[in-house]
């Protein structure tokens, strides 16, 4: 009864019911916006279809087997930048996050400061730079390096934080039975901060992926730099496809994060269902 009590007085103090008034208000502010935001659409769309955006002989393009195998190229070159940029950020987040817990003041600093510093850089910025400076000739590297320091930096400050969020106790018994600081990192922190690192880990992989549509600033011919040659083509008197280039690409993009976001959970519940039958075989 007590507890029930406690609830209560704590469910009021955080939030107070709303009485006739605020519930009518609540009505009127919630028919306004929806009505509101109906009329953005209907606006959007009217104007979109005066502008021809809607006709039927806009599709026409995606009908020919060079734009389609254009489509294919683009799609190809986007997941060639990520996988490479993923994996570099990866094992670029693990030797910074090792550097930022290491006992060494130097590297410690050296590492925060890497991190910090690139954390900080707007992407843009950074891969226009390196593809005038470095890789003018290979726009695929510029785009690689810029998403690898960028995403690297990220990841290493997800990896700290898992593994300094492992209780400090499970450290000190390691270093109880003797073991060196690697043998505790790379046995006891790091697969014990892996599970909770992981979504965050693919959320921000999701990130680079989406990022890889940078590489069409610098002319890089991944799926957006091609989706835009496309609709930058009129089709005679239709116009420009700006419109069915969207609906082709847009779900391509959201179809991949999705599929990325599946294989997280997937890895997740297939590592959580390790550890409880691990947990069973030791009970």
């Amino acid at each position: 009864m007590s507890k029930l009590f406690t609830r209560s007085a704590t469910a009021s103090v955080l939030y107070d019911a709303p009485g006739p008034k605020a519930r009518t208000h609540n009505r009127i502010f919630g028919v306004l916006a929806l009505v509101g935001i109906a009329g953005l659409f209907w606006y959007a769309f009217t104007t979109l279809d005066q502008n021809g955006q809607f006709d039927p002989e806009l599709w026409d393009a995606f009908q020919y087997t060079t734009i389609q195998q254009r489509l294919v190229d683009g799609l190809v070159s986007t997941l060639q930048a990520f996988g490479l940029a993923a994996v570099f950020s990866l094992v670029l987040g693990a030797l910074l996050a090792a550097g930022q817990l290491s006992d060494h003041k130097p590297v410690r600093w050296a590492c925060v400061a890497f991190v910090q510093f690139f954390r900080a850089m707007p992407l843009l910025i950074l891969i226009v730079a390196l593809y005038y400076g470095f890789f003018a000739k290979e726009p695929m590297w510029a785009l690689v390096l810029g998403l690898t320091l960028y995403n690297g930096s990220v990841q290493a400050e997800i990896i700290r934080s898992g593994v300094n969020a492992v209780p400090r106790g499970q450290g000190e018994a390691a270093f109880a039975l003797g073991l060196r600081k690697t043998q505790v990192m790379t046995t006891i922190l790091v697969p014990q901060a892996v599970r909770s690192m992981l979504p965050t880990m693919i959320g921000q992989l999701v990130v680079t992926l989406k990022d890889t549509s940078l590489g069409a600033i610098i002319t890089y011919h991944e799926l957006l730099f091609v989706g835009k040659a496309i609709a930058t083509q009129p089709l005679n008197a239709a116009g420009f496809p700006y419109i069915p280039v969207v609906l082709v690409i847009g779900p391509i993009y959201i179809a991949m994060c999705l599929l990325l976001t599946a294989l997280a959970r997937w890895i997740e519940a297939r590592g959580r269902r390790g550890a409880n039958r691990r947990t069973s075989a030791a009970a």
